[in-house]
């Protein structure tokens, strides 16, 4: 059998398509049957409960996108050490018919709680100190190991090359922008991706090393919209925020927020811009 080459992959929404195919597939691999009451859908991934009180999570990931590491982030997050995330069960993975991309589930145990919210918040969630504690012991410990991946925020590979790009496209300036400290990372840290009352973070495939502060910087990112959650980020990890790779990964994370792409009544708009320019101004200062 054939393949289109990887420049003619298909723009897929999982949230426009229908999946039953899809669902009645992974039925078939994990010899289970899924609640079609529990689907939850998103741009490129669908998951759902199991009749065995498990849960499935299924992704589409063009083959350019996976690259030399493999795909198999949930699989060796199983092997954290410290860090609350669902036990990792076992997995399927198979190669789509027609498009150059390949499909992976992954079968975990069930969160302990619901999402936070989703990916971008407009409303401060009610956090415990408890919560928070937790939070930062997990992300303490996972920056605390050591792996062979690496990151891959937005499917993308976090390299030094793309960290200063990204950063001197959108703030030009008389300062460096070389990382000095690589630390495993979720790279994906956001309000969708952790559970409450009980902490628990999910959704581990692109997890690897990273600029320190680059999950502070995202989760940051994700919070402007509630001016008190995103000084709590701040607060909490402030460790991460004041050392100059966090700084680096503050900047990282606006260039996104004020990219060529930016809604012009976003508002995260005008506190990424006054963020950016004290840290520029921090880093030129030495």
């Amino acid at each position: 059998m054939t393949f289109p080459d990887a420049a003619s992959v298909r723009s897929v929404d999982l949230r426009h398509r229908s999946v039953d195919e899809l669902l009645g597939r992974v039925e078939r691999s994990f010899r289970t049957r899924l609640d079609l009451n529990t689907v939850v859908r998103k741009r490129r991934s669908v998951g759902a409960r199991t009749d065995r009180d498990t849960w499935i999570r299924v992704e589409r990931r063009p083959l350019e996108k996976i690259g030399d590491q493999d795909w198999n982030g949930t699989e060796r997050a199983a092997r954290l050490h410290d860090v609350a995330q669902p036990a990792w069960q076992g997995c399927a993975v198979w190669r789509d018919p027609v498009d150059p991309v390949m499909w992976r589930a992954d079968e975990t145990d069930l969160l302990p709680g619901s999402p936070v919210g989703t990916a971008v918040l407009s409303d401060e969630p009610k956090l415990t100190d408890a919560w928070w504690q937790a939070f930062n012991n997990s992300l303490d410990a996972l920056a605390a190991q050591h792996t062979g991946r690496t990151a891959t925020p937005d499917t993308v590979t976090v390299t030094q090359t793309l960290v200063t790009e990204a950063i001197h496209t959108a703030f030009p300036g008389d300062f460096g922008t070389t990382v000095e400290q690589w630390v495993p990372a979720h790279a994906d840290l956001n309000w969708a991706n952790m559970t409450a009352p009980i902490f628990c973070l999910f959704d581990w495939e692109d997890w690897g090393n990273a600029p320190r502060g680059l999950d502070a910087a995202t989760l940051w990112g994700s919070s402007l919209a509630v001016p008190a959650l995103a000084d709590r980020v701040l607060h909490e990890r402030r460790h991460d925020f004041e050392s100059r790779d966090g700084k680096l990964m503050t900047l990282f994370t606006c260039s996104k927020i004020l990219g060529p792409g930016a809604h012009p009544e976003d508002p995260r708009l005008e506190p990424a811009r006054r963020r950016a320019e004290q840290v520029v101004s921090e880093l030129q200062e030495g």
